[in-house]
């Protein structure tokens, strides 16, 4: 079976694992919890890193860093995975779905401003499956309307928006370092941004609201959302080749892109000419013109020996949030769309595979 995803883990990982339980410090203190932070942050172009558990508690952390809390509404696009949703409810506000473009399948930012009301106060822009979402504008409107923007870039490590990273471009980005991201710490996720105030609150929330400079004292009501030594040693690790793994998927993309050509009701992912895409994963559209269903060819692919994913749904259609709607874009998008192989030690002789199959399948 090839696989959706999965980590590449070699030496790099593996020593610093060892010097970390060799060392004793396992738990959340420890030399690579602040040595990933600073690394990370760096590759991101911003000055202060924060990790934390997991990417969820993360975007939690942002949220609850910029005083977001009950009675507050945030933006959410409805086209993501749940969690970006599910952090606003955390935190006590109400969502406020949008739609998605069909250029690059992220926020739009023109469904943005409708969508405002004298209780917003933050917009999530997703970076969703490694492309970019088109920053400009909704910087723009956040500075018009006095919003924060919290970018969600768990599925986008490198992605650049005309030139800049993701995760520097808004006030707060957060990451997310699952088994299946383009860099992971098996869980694990980060804040980052410019403004040390942000960081040093973020830091006092993730450790219980303990004071950094009292022991044992909590000027907050803070959670525990650390992340372990061990984690970041495997994330340092992770650091190492990073770049390597973004030349590899952005190669093996283009492999894609080169079997799907000519092929009719198949669109291959986007990529804005401001954009740079991470294909954290390869996802077509199936057209569903052709007659062809989306489930008949994850099943076909299956039964080949290939995983495969559907899009995620559209969070304003699930039993938690139904009610607003319809957002035409992301509910076709969702319906027609499956994630192909996309791990970075994935060979040409796979994908030629997969697209083989994928031909055979919309030819039938």
């Amino acid at each position: 079976m090839i696989p959706v995803m999965g980590p590449l883990i070699d030496a790099a990982e593996i020593d610093r694992v060892l010097d970390c339980l060799h060392s004793g410090w396992i738990s959340s203190q420890g030399q690579y919890i602040p040595a990933f932070e600073k690394a990370f942050a760096e590759f991101c172009g911003t000055w202060s890193g924060v990790a934390t558990s997991n990417g969820t508690t993360a975007l939690h952390l942002a949220l609850l860093t910029l005083g977001i809390g009950p009675g507050d509404e945030v933006i959410v696009p409805t086209l993501s995975f749940a969690a970006t949703a599910n952090v606003v409810i955390h935190a006590g506000a109400k969502p406020i779905f949008v739609d998605v473009e069909e250029a690059t399948w992220t926020i739009d930012p023109q469904q943005i401003e409708p969508a405002l009301s004298e209780r917003t106060k933050a917009v999530i822009p997703v970076h969703l499956y490694g492309h970019p979402a088109p920053m400009d504008p909704i910087l723009a409107l956040a500075e018009k309307y006095r919003l924060w923007v919290v970018e969600d870039a768990a599925e986008a490590h490198g992605a650049e928006y005309r030139g800049r990273r993701v995760g520097s471009l808004g006030h707060l980005g957060c990451f997310s370092f699952y088994g299946n991201k383009i860099i992971t710490t098996g869980e694990g996720g980060m804040i980052v941004t410019g403004n040390p105030e942000w960081a040093e609150k973020a830091r006092m929330l993730r450790d219980h609201g303990m004071s950094r400079e009292r022991k044992y004292w909590h000027p907050l009501v803070g959670y525990n959302y650390r992340m372990t030594n061990i984690q970041a040693a495997i994330g340092l690790g992770q650091m190492t080749k990073i770049n390597d793994i973004l030349e590899k998927k952005r190669r093996l993309a283009e492999r894609y892109h080169y079997g799907f050509q000519g092929l009719a009701g198949v669109t291959p992912p986007p990529e804005a000419s401001w954009a740079r895409n991470v294909f954290w994963l390869y996802s077509i559209l199936l057209s569903p013109e052709n007659g062809k269903e989306r489930d008949d060819l994850i099943r076909f692919l299956y039964q080949a020996g290939v995983d495969s994913r559907p899009l995620f749904y559209p969070i304003h259609v699930m039993p938690p949030y139904q009610g607003p709607g319809p957002f035409p874009v992301a509910e076709r998008l969702s319906n027609c769309g499956i994630s192909l192989p996309s791990g970075a030690d994935l060979t040409f002789d796979q994908i030629d595979r997969i697209v083989s199959l994928i031909r055979e399948f919309v030819s039938r």
